[in-house]
């Protein structure tokens, strides 16, 4: 793995009422917003969007709090505000029913906007996605439990906790230049202050409030999930599907949490499939 292979530049800024957003826009056509999840950053779709690219005018963007993002532990970053927040990001983009992908949170972020802050989308995609309680992980849990003790915990030492837990996000083990990439992010006092701060805002009423709409979507979804997903396990996107009236599953064979990792042509072919490569 070179450095050229992960190269990832957000050129984009947009100021939005939630603070400063880094977002980008390849390729031309109808289009497709891609939204990552915790504790990633819009990198992790670098093998996906260019596929996308060749048929979608393929928009991405770090999460508030992620990335190249306005980044302080005192901001509201949960689900709730990254749904207004894309809704804000489509109208400032003119996005006219855009499909919407969703990762991990950005699948909870996708859901909640469209079916609670108004947001018009052709087509979903979720991607190992946060959509049913309980999502909030036993590592997560624990941190909500003992926050405190993660808060003096010295710095290397969580790092090495930090760590461990991020290396089951995938089935296969990730390039170490690829791991410091996306999660470098964590890095030092503040890297460490930030990600308590986000932990401690995850909240399961975020999707127990559009949970009861579920049955009654009619967007056509797609729900992509890895075989190996550590964090939600596949029997998650089982109830997914049963929940939406017009739903189907792909199930990646060698792919855990993070799917676009261990599988990206895997995940662009399901979504290039679901969208009908340049169609509606």
């Amino acid at each position: 793995m070179t450095s050229s292979e992960i190269a990832w530049s957000l050129r984009q800024r947009a100021h939005t009422s939630f603070g400063e957003i880094a977002w980008d826009h390849l390729g031309e056509g109808p289009p497709v917003v891609l939204v990552h999840g915790t504790p990633s950053r819009s990198l992790v779709w670098r093998k996906v969007a260019p596929a996308l690219a060749e048929h979608f005018a393929v928009y991405v963007y770090d999460l508030l709090g992620y990335g190249d993002s306005e980044r302080r532990e005192d901001k509201d970053v949960s689900i709730a505000v990254q749904a207004r927040l894309l809704a804000e990001l489509g109208d400032r983009w003119s996005l006219d029913r855009p499909a919407l992908v969703g990762h991990d949170i950005g699948g909870a972020t996708v859901l909640r906007a469209h079916l609670l802050e108004g947001v018009a989308a052709r087509r979903l995609v979720l991607v190992d996605a946060v959509a049913l309680r309980p999502w909030i992980t036993p590592a997560s849990r624990h941190i909500q439990a003992h926050l405190e003790a993660y808060r003096t915990m010295p710095t290397h030492l969580f790092r090495e906790v930090v760590a461990a837990h991020l290396r089951t996000a995938t089935h296969r083990p990730m390039d170490q230049e690829v791991f410091r990439a996306i999660f470098d992010q964590w890095e030092g006092e503040r890297g460490q202050a930030r990600w308590l701060a986000h932990v401690a805002g995850f909240d399961e009423r975020h999707t127990e409030e559009f949970e009861p709409l579920l049955n009654s979507m009619e967007t056509p979804t797609r729900i992509v999930w890895g075989e190996h997903d550590a964090w939600l396990d596949p029997e998650v996107s089982e109830r997914i599907e049963r929940q939406l009236p017009r739903a189907d599953r792909v199930l990646l064979s060698e792919a855990g949490h993070f799917s676009m990792e261990d599988e990206p042509d895997g995940v662009a072919a399901a979504i290039l499939d679901w969208l009908g490569e340049g169609g509606s």
